[in-house]
């Protein structure tokens, strides 16, 4: 069995600037002192220049928030997975909720920008997660499943390449956080069907997000399948998300 370091990913969603950046990163990377685990931030595209630049040789690495599932073309204001390649990212989330609401993206295109992360040597952070209204229903692991599905469906044998967020949307942005033994029994799902569909499952990683903090990170990462955490305004707080990291090292 693989033995998964985990992986702390900060996802600064629509934050940020030049000068609060230099500033957070800098306290990141001078707080980076007995910690072992992966670490990554996924920026605002206008910053992924100034953010290379900020964590060249360090041990954090670069990721982007979103892709175009076109490889190039007509697309005003689309930024493709050959022009993240361009700056060095090694991650990019697809399918965050905040996608999916917002903008209507369909389990099938979530699938295919994972596919055109894949081919551009990127590594796509796979978000899955119901609502409030799904998990009252009781609907949880089938709407999970369905969003992974879709995903194993496009990419086939490079599943294991990628890495699954399980953000529970009811606790996106809340402060409400899925208990540890919530998250666990999603995520044993997650692993479930990914062993599958993969005799490589173990390469994957399965984080959790969902108003992971500094004061409930150890606890959900103690669970088995717990991989380590897609981190929202918690990563924007150096302390924090050292705190985090911290926690995932032990």
């Amino acid at each position: 069995m693989t033995v998964r370091s985990k992986l702390m990913v900060g996802n600064w969603k629509m934050h940020g600037g030049l000068a609060d950046n230099a500033s957070l990163l800098s306290e990141v990377l001078n707080g980076l002192e007995g910690v072992n685990c992966r670490a990554a931030v996924c920026v605002p595209a206008p910053y992924l220049a100034q953010v290379q630049t900020l964590l060249a040789g360090s041990a954090v690495s670069l990721g982007a928030q979103d892709v175009s599932a076109h490889e190039a073309g007509a697309y005003t204001g689309e930024v493709s997975a050959t022009m993240l390649r361009d700056f060095s990212v090694r991650y990019c989330i697809v399918g965050h909720s905040e996608r999916r609401q917002y903008h209507g993206e369909s389990n099938d295109l979530v699938a295919t920008k994972a596919q055109r992360a894949l081919a551009a040597g990127i590594t796509p952070i796979v978000c899955v997660g119901e609502s409030l209204a799904e998990r009252e229903a009781g609907h949880t692991e089938s709407v999970v499943k369905r969003q992974l599905a879709a995903v194993i469906h496009t990419i086939g044998h490079c599943v294991s390449e990628i890495v699954v967020a399980y953000e529970p949307v009811w606790a996106i942005g809340t402060g409400w956080t899925a208990t540890p033994e919530q998250a666990q029994s999603v995520h044993a799902v997650l692993r479930a069907q990914l062993k599958a569909a993969t005799a490589h499952s173990d390469r994957v990683s399965i984080l959790y997000g969902g108003s992971m903090n500094a004061a409930n990170a150890a606890d959900l990462l103690a669970q088995p399948d717990v991989d380590g955490g897609l981190i929202g305004s918690a990563a924007l707080k150096s302390f924090e998300f050292l705190t985090m990291l911290k926690a995932a090292s032990c």
